[in-house]
């Protein structure tokens, strides 16, 4: 089976070269680009959106340590290497890739002790056989200085903001509840919802005019090279997104010269996302806030010296807890439809819909769930490319508009046979092994979260 290297090279001067094996094929990504900014202190930049990143960085009063810059040239490597290596082309089961990843580091000696917890973390994320070298970068990072640009930093915490309903609700009770000031950090993804991310971001803040309360936030536009190796397509799934979401956290934290809390709002059903049924099993179904992986990330921090830790709040609540519990509902509801949660939102372009939530794969089923009660009167505000689910039968073959519906329909009347399902289920996405003594609460919020979707699914049938 074909490895496939990805090799990162820091400017035209850098010619090395990782020595390669004969089942490898080799892609160098130059990762220094002239700077499109014209500073004069820096002819060079990092390139492919890194370097755009920390200079929203310094202009928050952040001056990133060099291995938190480490942290987010690795994951650009690996997103490149995870979304430009086509599954169906380069694995011998439709899935399972080997990828080697040729990193340079400031530090190749405090990164060689975790390069296994890195093939760890990412084989539990995406499936992937993964490898990781480091070697020392040839020269320092270039990072832009805060001094100049800004005063001391006024944060205290880093929060995560997807664009989300979740990552929303996550926002409005940080900055209602101001014990802290957060940072916010975007990882801008696909088109069809980068421009929604940043209106509701902007919209927040229009909400939260306050100087001591507005919001403010980095956002990662990261634009690898579109073909990495000959005759291999772009991947579709984006597995790996997770990893460059965090690091991007972990990169703007390292810049607050003290300890801070990393905070990843996600439900609790989503969170342990149990698979439906046996064909999403392992990493087809995303484990991208899964406590296995969220433990695993506090580890790297830990080990690369880097002074936070990722929690996630909601873990134990379930997203219709989180839109009942939201510290500030007025703001929710206006807000909230511009949220976006769908699986699929570039199918709105592709077929000139108007909404970006096609209201029928799995995350766009939550969200109906979790909406169907509001704390205000009037309800989902949600615009779906299907309104009414139960309007008409759903065809519940592959890539038909029914699937998810039957998966969740199949998982509901296995729970209600069995009710004692759910203390096996929960073990399914992933080991659970450092969170024993909660494991009762993740059984109790996984069957409250699919109570909540059996209520919207009550009338819907589905035919194959």
């Amino acid at each position: 089976m074909t490895r496939y290297v990805i090799s990162g090279r820091a400017g035209t001067s850098d010619t090395f070269e990782p020595k390669l094996a004969d089942h490898e094929v080799l892609a160098n990504v130059d990762l220094r680009v002239r700077n499109e900014k014209q500073r004069q202190d820096l002819p060079e930049a990092l390139g492919f959106g890194i370097g755009d990143a920390l200079l929203q960085a310094c202009r928050q009063g952040l001056t990133p340590t060099d291995i938190g810059v480490d942290v987010l040239v690795l994951a650009a490597l690996v997103y490149a290497a995870d979304t430009r290596v086509n599954r169906s082309q380069a694995s011998q089961d439709q899935w399972t890739r080997e990828l080697r990843v040729v990193v340079p580091v400031s530090d190749p000696a405090l990164w060689d002790k975790s390069s296994e917890l890195l093939a760890v973390t990412l084989g539990f994320l995406t499936g992937d056989l993964w490898c990781f070298e480091f070697r020392a970068l040839p020269s320092p990072h270039l990072i832009p200085s805060a001094g100049a640009l800004g005063g001391p930093a006024p944060f205290d915490c880093i929060s995560l903001f997807s664009g989300g309903l979740d990552s929303l609700i996550g926002a409005i009770d940080l900055l209602e509840k101001g014990e802290q000031r957060p940072l916010f950090v975007s990882h801008k993804g696909s088109s069809a919802v980068s421009k929604r991310q940043e209106d509701l971001f902007n919209a927040l803040g229009e909400r939260y005019k306050v100087e001591k309360r507005r919001p403010s936030g980095i956002r990662l536009g990261l634009f690898p090279p579109s073909e990495l190796f000959e005759d291999i397509e772009a991947e579709p799934s984006t597995r790996g997104r997770s990893f460059l979401f965090f690091a991007l956290a972990a990169m703007a934290g390292s810049g607050l010269g003290r300890s801070f809390d990393l905070w990843v709002p996600e439900n609790g059903l989503i969170s342990l996302n149990v698979p439906l049924d046996i064909t999403r099993l392992g990493s087809n179904s995303t484990r991208t806030t899964h406590p296995f992986y969220m433990h695993r990330w506090n580890e790297l921090l830990g080990a690369l010296g880097i002074p936070g830790k990722l929690t996630n709040p909601y873990w134990d609540k379930t997203k219709g807890d989180m839109v009942m519990g939201c510290r500030n509902a007025d703001v929710l509801e206006a807000l909230h439809a511009d949220s976006v949660s769908c699986g699929h939102p570039d199918t709105a372009r592709w077929g000139k819909h108007e909404h970006p939530h096609c209201g029928t794969c799995l995350p766009c089923i939550i969200r109906r769930a979790a909406l169907r009660n509001t704390p205000w009167a009037g309800g989902d505000g949600t615009g779906y490319q299907l309104p009414d689910l139960a309007a008409q039968p759903l065809r519940a073959g592959m890539a038909s508009e029914g699937l998810q519906v039957r998966g969740f329909q199949m998982a509901l009347h296995r729970l209600a046979m069995r009710p004692s399902l759910a203390r096996s289920l929960v073990y399914k996405p992933g080991p659970l092994r450092e969170d024993v003594a909660i494991v009762p609460d993740l059984v109790d919020v996984y069957a409250r979260g699919m109570a909540e979707v059996g209520a919207v699914l009550q009338n819907v049938v589905t035919v194959s």
